[in-house]
């Protein structure tokens, strides 16, 4: 019987105690006060606490070491991603539960979960923020990020996979492969990050196991590993079939927290259809393997299938368990880079927090060597040095501090002001500049021509926005506060852009979605304390040419004494491949005698004259600009090169006949068969393109593509139009042209003559 309650104060390294009566007098307070909410469904944040910090069951502490810096055999850094609802959050709280970190199941309707702690994400139970904790499971280190699965947070997810060895795609069995559940598998794909598919939800009204996995084989390409059956589906699930050990797994109908669940035999006596069945699949998983599941899902082969209900606590164990067997660890892993550092340290940023008290936190992934506090590290990106004060160990929003971290592991840092996500850590510019010369050495050894750095920066790719609107503070007295806060989320946030207007002079906020812009107005408010007016939402279109076009400028001005003389023939052209930004070219003539410091004035004035087109004022994309002729008077600034160069732009842009591009939306509607008709005839007057409408179980899914403009409010409309029944999903494709007819009425409606029809 326990004597002492212990409670570990992380930021005070203090211990301190309780006695067991006031432990039993509060669980019970708690226990009743959680039974009253969950009567009257009433939404109250309830804070919750890891039972003990890692290593720490009841009041045995394992040795310090041992926990911080498991074998690196032992660790398995891991991602939960799926498409928003699937129950990634939920299986989360599960993991955490089970391995013996929380006392309580948390809830997301009742918002109490440990890795939803923004009051934001507990409000619309939904995951915004990617979330990391980390526990011990029979042995194993794991170090788990939970991600968004709203697709205005893809961001979230692609910088999380970058640094993680494993990911557990979480299914809704009545849905299968769903819209988003597309995008993170890609995103899997690219980093090449071996899978475990968990069919969650068979429970669910509507589960279908063996739809599910059709669904994976057919919409994902992969080759399923069923290491799993349901016993029963939808009402009738309560249990699961271990395939390989030919066992069955039932969970006790009055156990509430799904801890207690015995292992059956199967026998053809009690169990022969159900033993068929198995033997069935399991000689097709024999017969698929050939050698072990690890190494095939570690090959990314093929992804192991199991399932369950997390929210019915069902099949959560087993789950663990595939972890830690089949996905791999750090050092089976191969990361090309890290023989250019011979054990010194390299570490990558791959997200930024902002804490009131400590200031900024950085996540790092350690791929090799040691982290210790009050360590000087060099940024190779920012070619900086800094020096981290602390080191944690992530809790979603609680923190362990401890005295080291060896490769492998996922570190929380603070005192690192400069950092960003995507930038590379090492010990010191020596080791930088070490690990160049070896990378540079191989390049030549290898034939390749890329140039060495190009092997000690991994970067995330930061999606374009697609909507803005202006921001206001209260007062102009209140705009440094504002101009603060937004430099803050932004280094939080990359898929966050702010900009000037330089017409209006008004903040201009950059985002993925209505969803994302909304979230930041509301974080300004309450973590900042600044109530902010926003504009109207507006679609970030872009602007092209569709012909080639020459132009020429002359600037010649005398300042003081001295003459300033430009004169420039460029040429600008329209370039079929999607490009993105201009591309620059030089005529021969110009490139020999070019100077360095011209050649920068010169990128400098095409990229700035560009960010404003003629039509909308949107950023010119998609076209190249030859400079075919350049006179330069000797002693002319650069500055006046540049002005010379960004005014023949725009002559040029406006004489070329020009096309508005808008943002093109990928769209999945999931709706009954009774609200098809209405649901396809709006989409008709929002100049929907209906790819395909497929069938899944008693529903119609229609799948096409929308404009972005189009698409705004949607929400409420479908919600209207089906009583609330139907559900959408939607993902940027691709800027596209508009019509003549569109972009005429889009014109006149930006110059306020718009008629009346």
């Amino acid at each position: 019987m326990f004597t002492h309650w212990r409670i570990f104060a992380v930021s005070h390294q203090k211990v301190f105690s309780v006695s067991v009566f006031f432990f039993f007098f509060f669980t019970m307070c708690y226990c009743r006060i959680r039974a009253i909410l969950k009567r009257s469904k009433t939404r109250v944040p309830l804070r919750r606490n890891y039972s003990s910090p890692p290593g720490v069951v009841g009041n045995d502490v394992k040795s310090l070491h041992s926990v911080i810096n498991p074998p690196v055999a032992k660790i398995r850094n891991i991602g939960i991603m799926a498409h928003i609802d699937a129950g990634k959050t939920t299986t989360t709280e599960r993991f955490l539960y089970y391995s013996g970190y929380t006392r309580a199941l948390g809830d997301v309707d009742d918002g109490d979960t440990v890795t939803d702690f923004m009051a934001q994400e507990r409000e619309r139970g939904i995951t915004i923020q990617s979330a990391a904790v980390t526990f011990d499971w029979k042995g194993y280190r794991v170090n788990l990020i939970d991600t968004p699965g709203h697709v205005d947070f893809t961001l979230e997810v692609e910088r999380c996979l970058r640094v993680l060895d494993g990911a557990v795609a979480v299914f809704d069995a009545s849905a299968g492969v769903e819209a988003q559940t597309l995008t993170v598998w890609k995103q899997a794909d690219k980093h090449k990050i071996p899978r475990i598919c968990f069919l969650n939800k068979m429970d669910k009204t509507g589960a279908s196991f063996n739809y599910a996995v059709e669904s994976i084989r057919e919409k994902l390409k992969a080759k399923p590993l069923i290491l799993q059956l349901p016993i029963g589906e939808a009402k009738t699930f309560k249990g699961l079939v271990d395939v390989v050990n030919k066992e069955k797994l039932l969970w006790n109908s009055n156990s509430d927290d799904g801890k207690d669940f015995e292992r059956k035999p199967l026998l053809e006596a009690s169990d022969p259809e159900l033993l068929k069945e198995t033997i069935e699949a399991r000689n097709a998983l024999i017969e698929q393997l050939q050698t072990a599941i690890h190494r095939v899902t570690l090959a990314q082969a093929a992804v192991p299938v199991l399932c369950g209900s997390a929210l019915k606590n069902k099949g959560v164990q087993p789950l663990l368990d595939a972890v830690t067997m089949y996905l791999p660890s750090p050092e089976e892993r191969e990361y090309g880079f890290l023989q250019w550092y011979k054990g010194d340290l390299c570490a990558l940023a791959f997200k930024v927090l902002h804490d009131k008290q400590r200031g900024p936190l950085v996540f790092l992934r350690i791929y090799s060597g040691t982290l210790t506090p009050q360590l000087a590290i060099h940024n190779i990106n920012r070619n900086c040095t800094e020096r981290m004060s602390r080191l944690l160990l992530p809790f979603a929003d609680q923190h362990v501090e401890i005295p080291s971290l060896t490769a492998g592991n996922i570190a929380l840092t603070v005192g690192l002001k400069q950092t960003a996500t995507g930038d590379t850590i090492v010990s010191s510019k020596s080791s930088a500049l070490a690990a160049a010369r070896r990378a540079g050495r191989g390049e030549k050894r290898h034939g390749r021509s890329s140039e060495a750095e190009s092997l000690l920066l991994a970067g995330v790719e930061i999606p374009e926005p697609v909507f803005f609107c202006t921001i206001e503070p209260p007062s102009v007295a209140k705009q440094p506060d504002l101009d603060h806060a937004l430099e803050r989320l932004q280094r939080e946030d990359p898929s966050l852009k702010v900009r000037l207007d330089p017409d209006s002079g008004q903040t201009v906020l950059c985002g993925m979605g209505e969803l994302h812009i909304e979230i930041i107005h509301d974080r300004i408010k309450r973590e900042y304390g600044l109530e902010t007016y926003l504009g109207p939402l507006q679609v970030a279109y872009r602007e092209t040419i569709l012909n080639s076009v020459r132009a020429t400028d002359t600037l010649d001005r005398t300042l003081g004494d001295k003459r300033h003389f430009v004169s420039a023939e460029l040429e600008a052209r329209p370039v079929e491949a999607a490009a993105g930004m201009a591309v620059i070219e030089y005529a021969d003539c110009v490139s020999e005698d070019l100077a360095q410091a011209s050649r920068e004035a010169i990128e400098n004035a095409v990229h700035s004259a560009c960010l404003q087109g003629p039509l909308l004022g949107s950023p010119v994309h998609d076209v190249a600009i030859k400079l075919h002729s350049l006179t330069i008077h000797p002693g002319t600034s650069t500055t006046m090169v540049n002005a010379c160069i960004s005014r023949c732009i725009q002559k040029a842009l406006k004489k070329a006949d020009k096309q508005v591009l808008e943002p093109l939306m990928s769209l999945e509607v999931t709706v009954t068969r009774d609200y098809l008709s209405p649901v396809l005839a709006d989409l008709a007057q929002r100049r929907g393109n209906i790819q395909e409408i497929q069938t899944r179980q008693d529903n119609r899914v229609v799948i096409g593509f929308v404009p972005l403009a189009e698409i705004m409010g949607y929400s409420t409309v479908l919600r209207t139009l089906t009583s609330g029944s139907a559900t959408f999903a939607l993902e940027f494709s691709t800027y596209q042209a508009m019509s003549p007819q569109d972009q005429s009425t889009l014109l006149n409606q930006r110059s306020g003559v718009a008629q009346v029809l």
